[in-house]
């Protein structure tokens, strides 16, 4: 009998740069999703799965049919796939739930899996500092603000998201690499010394974990954070092509698949 492992993935980030290299990727993708489901026993993906997301009330956005396909297969024999949401899909409300059987969450999750507590987050927004972002999440996730876009007729939402969700990457990349300049380090220092390991060691104070998972930040790196405690962050879909898998004794992550 084979035995059964977690899968997790994070940041395909389907939509770019254009249409036809988007949908190459997505073909990947559905292809290790088809090689996993012969041995998972649960799927976590840790966000940005779109680049961008917008569900209105009885108009789906165009595309990822053959993704929503794949997916919607394997809830149905059984595979539970966990979906959380990123700053790229904020928007996602019920449909991937409804209509795929997504078991959504946008908040952090502690949960024990095969015998050991994980931490489960995007990513974003977490631990000090970053307070800009911080302010347009607020303002994202406002109810009120989600309606009134919701009254923009499909075409002219869709393509301000996109406009919107490009000149995000823009700047978060450019930030992030004057950071990396400035103080004369490495983007694992930077991105995980500075912000994630600060924010685990708050959450430790009060809580065992095993294992931290982060999607966001598009590196595949395991940082051991303590003796008995790893800092996972689980990279993309877009240059690495990583996932991480883990089978009650170790924690692996493997790149470059498909490619």
């Amino acid at each position: 009998m084979t035995e059964k492992k977690i899968y997790f993935a994070s940041d395909q980030h389907f939509g770019i740069p254009d249409r036809e290299s988007s949908a190459e990727r997505e073909k990947i993708f559905i292809r290790w999703l088809d090689d996993i489901s012969a041995d998972a026993e649960a799927i976590y993906l840790m966000g940005d799965l779109f680049d961008f997301w917008f569900e209105y009330k009885t108009v789906i956005q165009r595309g990822y049919v053959r993704l929503f396909g794949k997916l919607a297969a394997l809830v149905d024999v059984g595979i539970p796939v966990f979906y959380f949401r990123g700053n790229h899909d904020i928007w996602a409300f019920d449909y991937l739930e409804k209509e795929i059987g997504l078991r959504l969450h946008r908040k952090e999750l502690i949960v024990n899996l095969k015998g050991k507590r994980f931490f489960l987050a995007h990513g974003d927004g977490l631990g000090r500092g970053d307070k800009g972002y911080k302010f347009i999440k607020k303002v994202f996730e406002c109810r009120f603000n989600q309606w009134i876009f919701r009254w923009l007729h499909p075409d002219w939402g869709t393509r301000m998201g996109w406009f919107w969700s490009r000149r995000s990457r823009y700047s978060n990349d450019t930030k992030e690499i004057k950071n990396i300049e400035k103080e004369g380090v490495t983007l694992t220092e930077a991105s995980m010394k500075k912000r994630l390991t600060d924010y685990c060691k708050q959450v430790l104070k009060t809580e065992h974990i095993d294992y931290f998972i982060f999607g966001h930040y598009h590196q595949p790196i395991i940082y051991d954070l303590t003796p008995e405690t790893k800092i996972i962050t689980i990279g993309d879909w877009i240059k690495h092509f990583s996932y991480g898998v883990f089978d009650g004794e170790k924690f692996e992550l493997i790149k470059n698949y498909g490619v």
